[in-house]
């Protein structure tokens, strides 16, 4: 199989085919930094995480641009209210790029806690304000933006008369949108309809962030960074844009619309992608109903909604076990489960530095019985089971699948670990393969690491040799106090024919 996406703009699956082959251009909206991020703001960073790493085992030379929002963003999607840094920043009593770099900071170390690779690029709104002006002034110079009191505006009623489809991304048809609205009712009597939406914003005499343009001394529309950004670095025709379902509308829909309204028309990515959203035990997440959680909040375990601290690890295998079109909703009960899941994915790789011994090569003899007719022999049913994780991938990223693939693959290593004569009839070169498979899964696209504490090792060394010496001297009391104090913090202690193990606790 090649590998199949689901395009909201066109509403269906279809191979993935880059414009520029086999280069790859990767566009993913990212935050607003004016506070810490919180559940829902993970999702999408995780999923994009892993179709670029996917991508690039793949093959694919991909550039994977994520920006920051430090401008622009006002409160509400009409145009109107305060933009939500400049608020911050008269709350905080700080200027709004000191409040733009700590979120910045802390968002990064965030995402890498999560296991996120860094982007590629990860341009700046406000760095990138020369680049906005320009394309509002080709839009302008199309016809379909006007100028009302200082403010820029784009003409959605004169983009579909000549052509354009504003509302095709999202569904929703702009007549319906505007059934019933009053301009003068939203505070947009400038407006020549109620469906127009801000390029540029005149500057009220207490904003903070302004800066000079030919329409007077303003800031860009919120919508205007992500398309001026995304043509300067993946050009005006690319070909995965992602973001949250809930940015579909206004925000996509406004990026396609300013796309087709420049001196290059396009819709800008080939295919666009959305993760559905996220809820918090069976509702939406909101701080009026007590339920909304920082990622700091989730990681200390500094929150009411949930019964104890989790790991970043846990919350992104969390967010694996759900396909990314799909709702999810989580829950203490969801995440232990997840935790469960995780361990056992890391106790796997412990296993294969003992199963496996690799870089044998493939005998003459094992060749030869692959070329056998008739049911599959035990090596080429590992390497089946080996095979499937990456082909639920190549189905619209299916994560679920792949990590049910994933742990089937790991059933079998299991069984083969402690029967040596089944092991003898997969062969060394079938192992070696398996076990580098499974790693590559989990390690290098799922994107899951071990998060063991520092000295882990060395610690659980000494106190493996304690409880050695406990058993010798037969202090049973010694060996139950150091098989729960151990147990207390994620570990298991097995005795072996070979000696004595220890293990993530899969409880």
């Amino acid at each position: 199989m090649s590998l199949t996406l689901y395009n909201t703009l066109t509403r269906q699956k279809a191979p993935f085919e880059p414009v520029n082959p086999p280069q790859v251009g990767l566009y993913l909206c990212g935050p607003t930094v004016y506070n810490d991020a919180h559940l829902g703001n993970a999702r999408g960073p995780i999923v994009f995480d892993v179709l670029t790493r996917y991508l690039r085992y793949l093959g694919y030379q991909v550039r994977y641009v994520r920006n920051i929002t430090d401008v622009g963003h006002l409160e509400s999607d009409a145009d109107t209210g305060e933009d939500k840094m400049a608020k911050a920043a008269r709350a905080k009593q700080l200027e709004p790029m000191q409040v733009a770099q700590h979120y910045t900071n802390a968002y990064r170390q965030t995402m890498a806690a999560l296991g996120c690779l860094p982007p590629d690029i990860e341009p700046q709104a406000s760095g990138h304000i020369t680049e906005q002006i320009a394309l509002i002034q080709e839009i302008m110079g199309r016809g379909l933006a006007y100028e009302a009191n200082g403010s820029v505006y784009f003409d959605v009623p004169k983009y579909n008369a000549e052509g354009g489809l504003y509302g095709r991304l999202s569904g929703r048809v702009v007549e319906e949108l505007l059934a019933g609205t009053r301009t003068e009712l939203a505070g947009q009597e400038e407006k020549r309809s109620p469906a127009d939406f801000a390029l540029w914003k005149k500057a009220a005499p207490q904003h903070i962030m302004r800066w000079p343009s030919p329409w007077g001394e303003g800031f860009p529309g919120w919508h205007l960074e992500c398309s001026a950004m995304s043509r300067k670095y993946l050009g005006a025709e690319f070909d995965i844009h992602g973001g949250g379902l809930d940015l579909m509308f206004p925000h996509h829909e406004c990026e396609i619309a300013q796309n087709e309204g420049s001196d290059t028309p396009s819709t800008g990515a080939r295919f666009w992608l959305h993760n559905n959203m996220l809820t918090v035990n069976g509702q939406k997440m909101s701080k009026s109903l007590g339920n909304f959680i920082t990622l700091p909040q989730m990681f200390s375990g500094d929150t009411s909604a949930l019964s104890q601290a989790y790991s970043p690890m846990t919350l992104r295998f969390f967010f694996l076990q759900a396909h990314y079109r799909s709702p999810i909703d989580l829950s203490d009960d969801a995440l232990q489960a997840a935790r469960k899941g995780y361990r056992k994915l890391m106790n796997g790789l412990r296993l294969l530095d003992k199963l496996v011994v690799g870089g044998e090569e493939v005998s003459g003899e094992e060749v030869k019985t692959e070329e056998v007719k008739g049911p599959p022999s035990p090596a080429q049913q590992l390497r089946n089971l080996a095979a499937k994780p990456f082909a639920f991938l190549d189905d619209d990223l299916n994560t679920p699948r792949a990590v049910a693939a994933v742990f089937d693959l790991l059933k079998r290593l299991n069984t083969l670990a402690t029967k040596p004569e089944e092991l003898a009839q997969v062969g060394s070169a079938a192992l070696a393969e398996a076990a580098a498979a499974y790693r590559t899964l989990v390690l290098d696209v799922l994107g899951l690491r071990d998060e063991p504490r520092a000295n882990t090792e060395d610690l659980l060394g000494l106190t493996l040799g304690f409880y050695q010496e406990a058993k010798a001297t037969k202090a049973y009391d010694k060996v139950d106090q150091i098989r729960a104090a151990l147990k207390e913090q994620g570990i298991v202690i097995k005795d072996t024919k070979t000696g004595v193990e220890w293990a993530y606790s899969e409880e």
